[in-house]
């Protein structure tokens, strides 16, 4: 974006960290750090930079929370967006439709064979929610008494109640353990630092020991659900596609409903279309957000089979109603820019553009890892890079992680870490450019905060 003027820019506004920090409490923040480090004034953003009041421009290493896929302030966005709002910008989808909300759903549909129906909410926590309401009501429907969802280790899905529940992360459900259901945790997965490791394409040697956890958690069973491929939240960390087909397997064999949480995974972020393509399967549901929008505006989709879908399909009143609501189900101007970023990631490739840019992240990385002796574990599957940090000073209670993001900000990028794993998620789009400044970055900022 080309330097503003400064009759262009907004008026200064010196205490604005200070308004803020008094009346904004951010997400996932502890507001106590705020102290030593204020909130970053944001002027501007354009492709993969946002920038600030105090002149400074940062790389935004993790896509504005995974989710801006395109980069900032995609032009084709921009108009899509401005179009709809010449027509109208939001009607209740009860009872009504429009051509944007029908194109869109049609093109979502042909993602996954089979899943031909779409149910609209507001953010990723909520498609989930939906679809864990739906596997519930199913199995009522068809008069099953108890009712138990099997998750994955060190998943996460959100943070709604039954979302939290799924998730297997202690840090954000741990104080609200006592209001959330039981659910078991499938344990031992088969992980992989790539899609050349040998786990990626036979898991064979470990599968008897996750077969036998499945059929210990099969009486009343009603659903699996999955982050497929890629866990975020839990350390970005990768497992086997031949582990995801075995499951889905296994879930049709006995009857049970597989999730796929692709909020993070889908539209092109392992670098297939959705991320249980990997394995050539598709699940029972796929809930969608993020890159739907391309982190334009707020918008899940929750796709569901004929099958399920047909369960529901009945006289009102007879129990098989889904009442599920959101008030802005479908938003006409979310969808309109959906259905332009499904056109972009089409027409300009990104696809391609992750197959090219996945190895330039690893080998990256590596030279970080390299240069600085402080990172392990190295693992990269599509546009998305991470790495461990090690050694002093890093561990339980050093915020290492923590420490690193700060002295990465002030040399110019947002390098939001995961406790102590640093991890690249740039948009999809990003040039070698971007990546060779980022990498110069993060090795300055860990020799600067470990030595």
């Amino acid at each position: 974006m080309p330097d503003a003027s400064a009759s262009s820019l907004p008026s200064a506004q010196p205490d604005l960290a200070a308004r803020d920090v008094k009346h904004v409490w951010h997400p996932c923040s502890q507001m106590r750090d705020y102290e030593g480090f204020p909130p970053l004034e944001i002027i501007g953003a354009q492709g993969c930079h946002l920038h600030l009041r105090d002149g400074r421009k940062l790389i935004d290493a993790v896509s504005s929370w995974w989710c801006k896929s395109l980069g900032h302030g995609h032009p084709r966005l921009k108009a899509a967006l401005a179009r709809q709002l010449d027509r109208f910008e939001h009607v209740i989808l009860a009872n009504t439709t429009n051509d944007v909300i029908v194109r869109l759903s049609e093109r979502l549909a042909a993602l996954a064979p089979g899943l031909n129906h779409v149910f609209y909410s507001g953010d990723g926590s909520t498609a989930v929610e939906v679809a864990a309401k739906l596997a519930l009501h199913a199995r009522k429907i068809q008069g099953g008494g108890q009712s138990r969802f099997l998750a994955l280790e060190n998943g996460y899905h959100g943070e709604t109640a039954l979302t939290l529940a799924l998730g297997d992360l202690g840090l954000y459900r741990e104080a609200y353990r006592e209001v959330l259901p039981p659910v078991s945790y499938l344990r031992g997965l088969p992980y992989v630092d790539s899609v050349d490791h040998p786990l990626w394409k036979d898991c064979s040697s470990v599968w008897p020991g996750l077969e036998k956890q499945l059929r210990e958690n099969l009486a009343g069973l009603c659903a699996v659900v999955i982050e497929p491929i890629l866990q975020g939240a839990g350390g970005m960390r990768f497992y086997s596609a031949d582990f995801l087909r075995r499951l889905r397997a296994w879930t049709k064999a006995h009857g049970v409903i597989l999730i796929a949480d692709e909020i993070l995974t889908g539209f092109g972020r392992t670098g297939t279309m959705l991320a249980c393509d990997h394995a050539g399967i598709v699940a029972d549901i796929v809930c969608l957000s993020k890159g739907l929008t391309a982190g334009w505006l707020p918008m899940s989709a929750t796709l569901v089979s004929d099958d399920l879908y047909g369960m529901f399909y009945a006289e009102y009143g007879r129990g098989r109603d889904f009442l599920h609501s959101n008030t802005y189900a479908g938003n006409p101007l979310a969808a309109a820019v959906a259905l332009e970023a499904m056109e972009i990631y089409r027409e300009e490739d990104i696809l391609g553009q992750v197959r090219r840019t996945g190895p330039l992240l690893a080998a990256a990385m590596d030279r970080v890892a390299q240069a600085t002796g402080r990172l392990h574990n190295l693992r990269c599957v599509g546009a998305v890079v991470a790495a461990d940090l090690r050694g002093p000073g890093t561990g339980s209670g050093t915020r290492a992680g923590y420490r690193v993001y700060r002295e990465a900000v002030g040399r110019g990028a947002l390098l939001r870490t995961l406790g102590d794993t640093v991890y690249w998620l740039l948009p999809l789009n990003a040039g070698s450019g971007v990546i060779s400044e980022l990498e110069g970055i993060t090795t300055a900022s860990i020799r600067a905060v470990l030595g």
